[in-house]
């Protein structure tokens, strides 16, 4: 067949272990012999964004900024044991992180489904999308350790000099302080990605958090969305039979589990990472659900959900077989060739993005599929296949869809 031509390229973000390896054998084996592929290469890799300083980061959210989609690969964001491990000048912040302040952008997870992986939670039918809101709260906290009795203050001091100041709590003896903070424009932002997000998709969107107990904080939030809602998304949503609605986290929660499924949950940062990890589990397996980061003004990151496989990257060197799932990272290569094909009007690339995504589905259904998906799957017959050779079914998978055009 004749490659599919691009137009634009893509901001390709490598990354690190066993993800980096899994990149090279997609590229390999499903993208190169299909795709004239056309991108803007930043290696991520702990290495490389040690050797630059990090700038190698910024350069790459500074790109998808300008080309307006991306795929990353999974990336370490290290710790103590990981600052020894390589060698590191310093402690270098999740790259995630930085291209979400940059992009200002919400990030939108949600299950691929397929037959004979099923959720843990009987009653869900269809996907739910968590839409995590990326900057502020615990995420760039200020912390104390009072060290003994005294007063603890929380003072505003505004640009014309003016003070405001409240007492947290009056210690007793040690203890410990947490100050978070958020800001209008970024909760703004959060809330038109969420509903613009849930228009393209056409599904309602819910949002919830506990103003019940912070009212100011966590108000400022519910009110934020509220306004956007009633002045601009609420005839958009009628003309196409979806709505918005604000409920207690605690209700939101209840009201899931008894769901079908099929709409955006809308969460603060906190909420959002632990939910998404908690709804990835329920309804399989972390490896197996998507990543989007979306800008307010519409720029995409696509990207998958989990980390790097650190373990199954150990065995990878010492040249042990692995059965690595591979599927997430697929469909962030689908994900940003298909955004890439819609913007520049590309059908042939759309088709392949949509073709390869079904070819992966139709592989695991088949009974074809890594390991971690053979222990949870309720097919009769089930062939655990290393890494590699799970990539390699799909492409056959591939070849099949593309024949019958």
């Amino acid at each position: 067949m004749n490659h599919i031509a691009m137009k634009t390229p893509l901001v390709e973000m490598d990354g690190d272990e066993m993800t980096r390896v899994i990149w090279k054998m997609i590229k390999k084996d499903l993208l190169l012999p299909y795709v004239d592929l056309k991108t803007e290469y930043y290696d991520l890799g702990l290495v490389h964004r040690d050797e630059t300083d990090d700038q190698v980061t910024l350069e790459a959210a500074e790109a998808t900024k300008r080309l307006g989609v991306a795929v990353k690969c999974a990336t370490i964001t290290p710790n103590d044991a990981r600052m020894k491990e390589y060698g590191l000048r310093r402690m270098y912040k999740s790259p995630n992180g930085t291209i979400r302040a940059v992009l200002d952008g919400t990030v939108f997870r949600a299950p691929i489904l397929v037959r004979g992986i099923e959720p843990y939670v009987r009653n869900w039918k269809k996907p739910i999308t968590m839409a995590r809101h990326a900057y502020g709260d615990v995420y760039r906290d200020v912390e104390y350790r009072v060290p003994a009795a005294g007063k603890a203050e929380l003072l505003f001091t505004g640009e014309d000099g003016t003070t405001s100041r409240q007492t947290v709590y009056q210690f007793e003896g040690p203890g410990v302080i947490l100050g978070m903070h958020n800001r209008d424009d970024s909760i703004e932002s959060f809330a038109r990605s969420c509903f613009q997000y849930a228009l393209s998709v056409k599904e309602d969107l819910w949002f919830s958090t506990k103003d019940t107990i912070s009212k100011v904080y966590d108000g400022r939030f519910r009110d934020v969305f509220q306004h956007l809602y009633d002045t601009e998304y609420k005839e958009k949503m009628d003309a196409i039979g979806t709505t918005y609605f604000y409920t207690l986290i605690d209700d939101a929660v209840a009201r899931v589990i008894r769901s079908e499924g099929g709409f955006v949950w809308a969460l603060k940062n906190y909420d959002g990472d632990v939910m998404s990890d908690m709804m990835a589990t329920a309804f399989g397996s972390l490896a197996m659900m998507t990543s989007t980061l979306v800008s307010p003004d519409g720029v995409y990151e696509y990207e998958a959900a989990h980390g790097t496989v650190q373990r199954h990257y150990y065995k990878y060197q010492k040249g042990e077989p692995t059965s690595t799932n591979s599927v997430a990272t697929i469909f962030a290569w689908t994900g940003a060739l298909r955004k890439r094909g819609e913007l520049d009007a590309l059908p042939e690339l759309v088709h392949f993005a949509d073709a390869l995504e079904r070819a992966v589905i139709h592989t695991i259904e088949s009974g074809k599929m890594t390991g971690d998906l053979a222990l949870i799957s309720r097919l009769p017959h089930v062939e655990r296949l290393d890494t590699e050779t799970f990539i390699l079914a799909v492409r056959s998978s591939l070849d099949a869809e593309l024949s019958r055009g």
